[in-house]
């Protein structure tokens, strides 16, 4: 059994904050410490959606300086962030521009374009990635034809961006790879007949690493900033961050759903292998590549975007909302009054959600949530019930039994909605670890570095025993979520 214990760090990288964690990790020991948060705001330049990059990067550099004052060294880095958006290098290594955000528009009907070449079936019996319009293989196709993409000699998804600035050593973890549309679900390695379909040039694509690889070590000059030394190493971990809260899911066995949650809601089932039939393609499953060879079977579903974009409007406008006190307000409104399908294309942009939602709900006959308590309640009764349908659908294409749902993320401390999911699931919900990506990160370093060892089954009960969960039974009334969902999907 491994003894020791090391200090790593985790860059963590949301879609509205980053923040770098820094965790003490051995056989009995599991402690995670937040040492620097920071903001993540997107850039409109002209009709464009674009990441600040270097802000990211900024922030990462900033936080590793925090760790090293903290911690008084490292062992290990490792960044995850969301999935599916790159920055583009030319012949020098440089950054060519800003990535372009996933809500831009650019993408606006090229899905269907790219179905109508390649064909929808084929594309998913190749990849078995779900059908979102924002997926890199159709931002890549949105981009062939510009100036910036006629430059580019290296693609880089944003972890392995980052990863590439403090390293120099550039490639693909398979984890967020996997999300691209670019992969074989199968080989697991990127498809040649589907970049030569699209006339996309594979040597713009890395090479495929796996989580607990190391990427390389810090740059001297990174070393110099952060007071770090040039021996530590950045290790790649499940770099698409629900690939890393997937590891820290406190699972006991192989029988659970989870919905890490937060601005998205990721739901479904842990596999050994994709399911690539026309049914799983019509429900819209994606087969995303876990740590240690696993498949996250999942669907995303929109999430607490909705209730962040509804905050983000009342404040505007100038009423001011202090979260805790909306949902205690939110529990005492009456249940299911008015639901929505929160993957309405509608709902993907930034904007006045209130509104929109308000709209979904005349357009389909139903109560018009005014107040924002009431309007918090639909979101959350419409989340559950996303959930919950996911729950059942994943089982019923894939064969996995579910006897129990973890709730990772943010969305753990949400008691209301967890409470929620499980009355609209019929089963018991677990909550918690709320920062499941972090733990996950580092866990994945912490085995590469040895200080811990085992298949997930072994990482999951070292989260088990270091982590409270909150326990919600379910309840309420089955016949009501049933006619509540025949409302959003007949």
């Amino acid at each position: 059994m491994a003894t020791d214990t090391v200090t790593v760090a985790a860059a963590d990288l949301g879609a509205s904050s980053g923040r770098v964690m820094v965790a003490r990790v051995g056989p009995e020991r599991l402690g995670l410490t937040e040492v620097h948060r920071f903001t993540n705001r997107p850039v409109r330049l002209g009709p464009t959606l674009h990441w600040d990059a270097l802000a990211l990067y900024r922030g990462v550099l900033d936080g590793l300086t925090a760790a090293a004052r903290t911690a008084g060294g490292l062992d290990g880095i490792g960044i995850d962030s969301w999935a599916v958006d790159y920055g583009l290098l030319d012949g020098t290594g440089a950054l060519i521009g800003n990535p372009v955000s996933y809500r831009d528009h650019r993408t606006d009907g090229v899905m269907e374009a790219v179905h109508a070449q390649v064909g929808a079936e084929h594309l998913y019996r190749t990849t078995g990635l779900q059908n979102l319009p924002f997926n890199t293989v159709y931002q890549l196709v949105a981009a062939r034809d510009t100036p910036a993409f006629a430059q580019a000699r290296r693609l880089l998804l944003l972890p392995d961006l980052l990863a590439y600035w403090l390293t120099g050593d550039d490639g693909a973890e398979i984890t967020n790879a996997s999300t691209t549309g670019l992969l074989d679900a199968t080989s697991r390695t990127w498809s040649e007949s589907l970049l030569a379909a699209l006339a996309l040039d594979p040597a713009l694509l890395g090479t495929l690493r796996q989580p607990g690889e190391q990427i390389g070590r810090l740059l001297p000059a990174v070393a110099e900033e952060t007071g770090l030394s040039t021996a530590v190493p950045v290790i790649a971990v499940g770099s698409h961050d629900t690939a890393s809260a997937v590891v820290a899911v406190p699972a006991a066995s192989p029988r659970f759903a989870y919905v890490s949650c937060g601005t998205w809601s990721l739901v479904g089932v842990e596999l050994r292998a994709p399911v690539l039939d026309e049914a799983s393609r019509a429900a819209n499953f994606t087969n995303e590549i876990g740590v240690d060879g696993t498949v996250r079977y999942l669907r995303n579903v929109m999430g607490l975007w909705l209730l962040q974009e509804s905050v983000r409007t009342w404040s505007a406008s100038g009423t001011e909302i202090d979260l805790d006190a909306l949902l205690r307000a939110a529990a005492g409104e009456p249940g299911l009054a008015s639901v929505i399908d929160p993957d309405d294309p509608l709902f993907l942009p930034p904007g006045d959600m209130p509104a929109r939602i308000r709209q979904a709900c005349l357009r389909t006959g139903q109560p018009v949530p005014e107040s924002p308590a009431a309007l918090t309640r639909c979101i959350l009764d419409s989340l559950a019930l996303a959930h919950a349908r996911t729950v059942r659908q994943a089982q019923q294409l894939s064969g996995q039994d579910v006897e129990v749902v973890h709730v990772v993320g943010g969305g753990a401390r949400n008691a209301l909605l967890c409470q929620l999911t499980a009355d609209a699931c019929g089963l018991p919900v677990l909550a918690g670890p709320v920062e499941a990506t972090a733990l996950g990160n580092t866990l994945v370093q912490a085995r590469a570095l040895g200080a811990v060892t085992g298949e997930l089954a072994e990482l999951r009960g070292l989260i088990r025993a270091h982590t409270s969960l909150a326990a919600y039974a379910p309840g309420g009334d089955a016949r009501a979520w049933r006619l509540a969902e025949s409302r959003v999907h007949g």
